[in-house]
């Protein structure tokens, strides 16, 4: 049975209008909206550019990626970045996504992130790319 009246008190809509972020207002003066596609691209990247402890109610949520982004360039370092963003994105985001693998690359004072993942809801797989000037 089908009903269209008022949901019930405390029950979730199943399916929510993604959120732009950063948050901010459309034409029409209401919260702005993003495709889905683009919405997980943004929850990647608060993901990457989170330090943990920075959210006061989600103190584990981040990678803490910024702290090490101007350590020496190394092996070492490239692989502790790379563990470091997946176990962050499984932690933080492991419900909307699965995190097939994550490539760090330093080059010339620009650190590149890329992310492969699958959208657990629809199966689709896809690579997200961040660039960031040290």
């Amino acid at each position: 049975m089908t009903t269209s009246g008022p949901q019930a008190v405390g029950t979730v809509p199943a399916q929510l209008a993604p959120i732009a972020a950063p948050l901010n207002f459309d034409g029409r003066g209401r919260t702005a909206e993003t495709p889905a596609d683009q919405h997980l691209r943004d929850l990647i990247e608060q993901v990457l550019l989170t330090a943990p402890g920075e959210r006061v109610m989600r103190p584990t949520f981040g990678s803490g990626l910024l702290q090490l982004a101007f350590a020496p360039n190394s092996d070492q370092l490239a692989a502790a970045l790379q563990m470091l963003v997946q176990g962050a994105l499984q932690s933080g985001l492991g419900d909307l996504i699965e995190v097939a693998g994550v490539v760090i690359a330093q080059d010339d004072g620009t650190l590149t992130i890329s992310v492969s993942y699958t959208v657990r809801s629809t199966g689709e797989s896809t690579t997200a790319t961040f660039a960031q000037l040290s």
